[in-house]
């Protein structure tokens, strides 16, 4: 790992501090232009030694304003310095764990991976457009129908139709033969380019696409098209697997990816991430934003400094070697609570090397679900999963509590025999 390294807490607090006095001080210095200040000292004191010892915190209250993309081109002067910090996590998590080549991606942490889906489709909708002449009616969304919502809002955001593909009921893959019907299916519609839609953990089920068929797919019916990662759940638990993680930037068909920090690396909502390669951010330039250093490529546009701290501090804190170890503890309570759903031949869903695990629904009491919050698929009467995410929080003792009110349920299948 070339930027994601562990720090202490005293080499933490130091760099933020450092950043923050290259950023512009509303406290001390005359900023007649910005349309922004500190946090109101009335209610957000910051006397208190407690506060200036956490980095995090110091930097909600001085309250740097990110707006812009600080990958590419100039950004505002005044906040320099946590910008800094900014490009320093993403340059870990781009370069370090998603394996592009340093100084080739453009990026910025967004207030959520709902907005990072949508920029990366605003992003490709433009380019065919402006690069291709494409018409809005021929541009379409090519994604499985486990897709995160924020996909189809995208759509319905940019007019842009989402062919759903379905997937295989036990392994939740799209198989080659829908892909090849579905698209044949758009391409007789009319449909000429594809946003093509992987999931690293789909929201309910965690299951992961595979890109290489969608690409393979798209490839043979000639078509152009741009391939986009939705790793908003996934991004900090599937490439911290055994084996060597194949969905990075070393597959030239990708072009961007999403990450959420405020799920696994438990940031404050919202904190998404948004990667994609060089040459196509600039697809969304706003160039009415003059006032703006650098104008702005972000749907956002203002966005807290504090958050992208939030995750250099969080990122710093662990380093990748611990955080491996982290995620392999999680894992490990999934690995011990499937094996004791199989033991009492509970029907569910997981997607191995990932920390979901989907249960059909008639083998839980509504008692049960509604004990231990469980997730439905759907909130009608024919929902038919509940959902159990292996967070931080959930220790075994949890789990051990939840296997023996399972087996005490008088609802549940029988068990089966060899």
């Amino acid at each position: 790992m070339k930027f994601w390294k562990k720090l202490n807490s005293e080499q933490r607090l130091e760099r933020v501090q450092k950043a923050l006095k290259q950023n512009v001080d509303f406290s001390k210095d005359a900023n007649l232009g910005y349309p922004t200040s500190k946090l109101d000292e009335k209610v957000f004191a910051n006397e208190s030694l407690f506060l200036r010892e956490m980095p995090v915190l110091n930097t909600y209250i001085a309250n740097p304003n990110h707006i812009g993309c600080h990958t590419y081109g100039t950004s505002e002067f005044a906040f320099k310095g946590t910008q800094e910090l900014e490009r320093e996590v993403l340059n870990m998590i781009a370069v370090d764990l998603f394996k592009i080549d340093e100084g080739s991606f453009d990026g910025y942490i967004s207030p959520g991976g709902t907005e990072a889906n949508i920029q990366a489709l605003w992003i490709y909708r433009n380019e065919f457009i402006q690069k291709h002449g494409a018409k809005i009616d021929e541009i379409a969304i090519l994604a499985s129908e486990d897709t995160h919502y924020s996909i189809p809002k995208a759509g319905n955001l940019l007019m842009l139709d989402w062919v759903k593909v379905p997937v295989q009921a036990e392994t939740r893959d799209m198989s080659k033969a829908d892909l090849e019907r579905e698209v044949r299916d758009a391409i007789s519609k009319g449909k000429k380019y594809f946003i093509a839609i992987a999931n690293m953990g789909t929201t309910m089920f965690g299951s992961v696409d595979d890109p290489v068929p969608i690409a393979d797919v798209l490839k043979e019916f000639q078509v152009p098209f741009r391939l986009h990662i939705d790793g908003a759940y996934g991004g900090f638990v599937y490439p911290f697997s055994e084996g060597e993680n194949q969905i990075t930037f070393q597959n030239p068909d990708i072009s961007s990816l999403t990450i959420d920090a405020h799920k696994m690396l438990q940031a404050p909502y919202g904190t998404g991430i948004f990667v994609c390669r060089k040459g196509l951010i600039e697809n969304v330039l706003t160039k009415e934003a003059q006032y703006v250093e650098g104008m702005d490529l972000t749907l956002c546009g203002s966005r807290s400094g504090a958050n992208a701290v939030a995750v250099w501090t969080i990122l710093t804190t662990y380093g990748p070697h611990k955080w491996f170890e982290k995620i392999s503890v999680l894992k490990m309570r999934t690995n011990w609570l499937c094996r004791h759903l199989n033991e009492l031949g509970i029907p569910f869903f997981r997607e191995p090397e990932m920390n979901i695990v989907t249960l059909r629904a008639e083998a839980v009491p509504d008692s049960i679900a509604h004990k231990y919050n469980l997730v439905p698929q759907s909130h009608s009467e024919d929902n038919e999963w509940y959902k159990i995410v292996l967070m931080d929080h959930v220790e075994i003792e949890h789990l051990k509590d939840f296997i023996q009110d399972m087996k005490s349920s008088q609802k549940l299948p029988e068990t089966k025999h060899d």
